[in-house]
């Protein structure tokens, strides 16, 4: 699978949650044979608050929203998220339910990383997968902390 428009969106990242993976070209191409490749809509649900999938999404190109439920979604929008960096990265680490909704604002491609897969390959490659973890949890540590001194309550 041809990973090379991800691999650069990501390299390119430059918002404060960029998913920052030190990956080699070799270790990128490794990983891409275990992600999975969609195309979202503007308007399409991405992810549905109290799924408890557990995978996490790797954006490519477009633009996402993460929004909570009970008006209009882009009255109660949590975050904005664009390309280079990952979205749904608490799925990497636990089952509980989704906090929120992501819906693609453009039309987006987001590649899909779960944790089942990721378990495999830590077999074979276990430095690449600490290594995705790792920036996995950068990003979410990054996003709670924002969250907190924008004054989001952590539920």
């Amino acid at each position: 699978m041809d990973i090379s428009a991800l691999v650069r969106a990501i390299e390119r990242g430059r918002t404060a949650d960029a998913f920052r993976a030190r990956l080699s070209p070799e270790e990128w191409q490794r990983l891409g044979g275990v992600l999975k490749r969609s195309e979202l809509r503007p308007g399409e649900l991405l992810l549905r608050r109290g799924d408890t999938e557990a995978c996490a999404y790797l954006v490519e190109s477009g633009l996402l929203q993460v929004f909570v439920a009970g008006g209009p979604p882009s009255s109660h929008r949590v975050a904005t998220i664009s390309q280079g960096t990952v979205v749904g990265e608490p799925g990497l680490f636990s089952t509980t339910p989704r906090m929120a909704h992501v819906e693609a604002l453009t039309r987006c491609v987001v590649w899909a990383l779960c944790a089942a897969r990721l378990h495999t390959l830590s077999a074979e490659a276990p430095g690449l997968v600490l290594e995705v973890l790792r920036a996995a949890g950068a990003v979410m540590a990054r996003r709670l902390r924002d969250n907190l001194e924008r004054g989001i309550p952590v539920t």
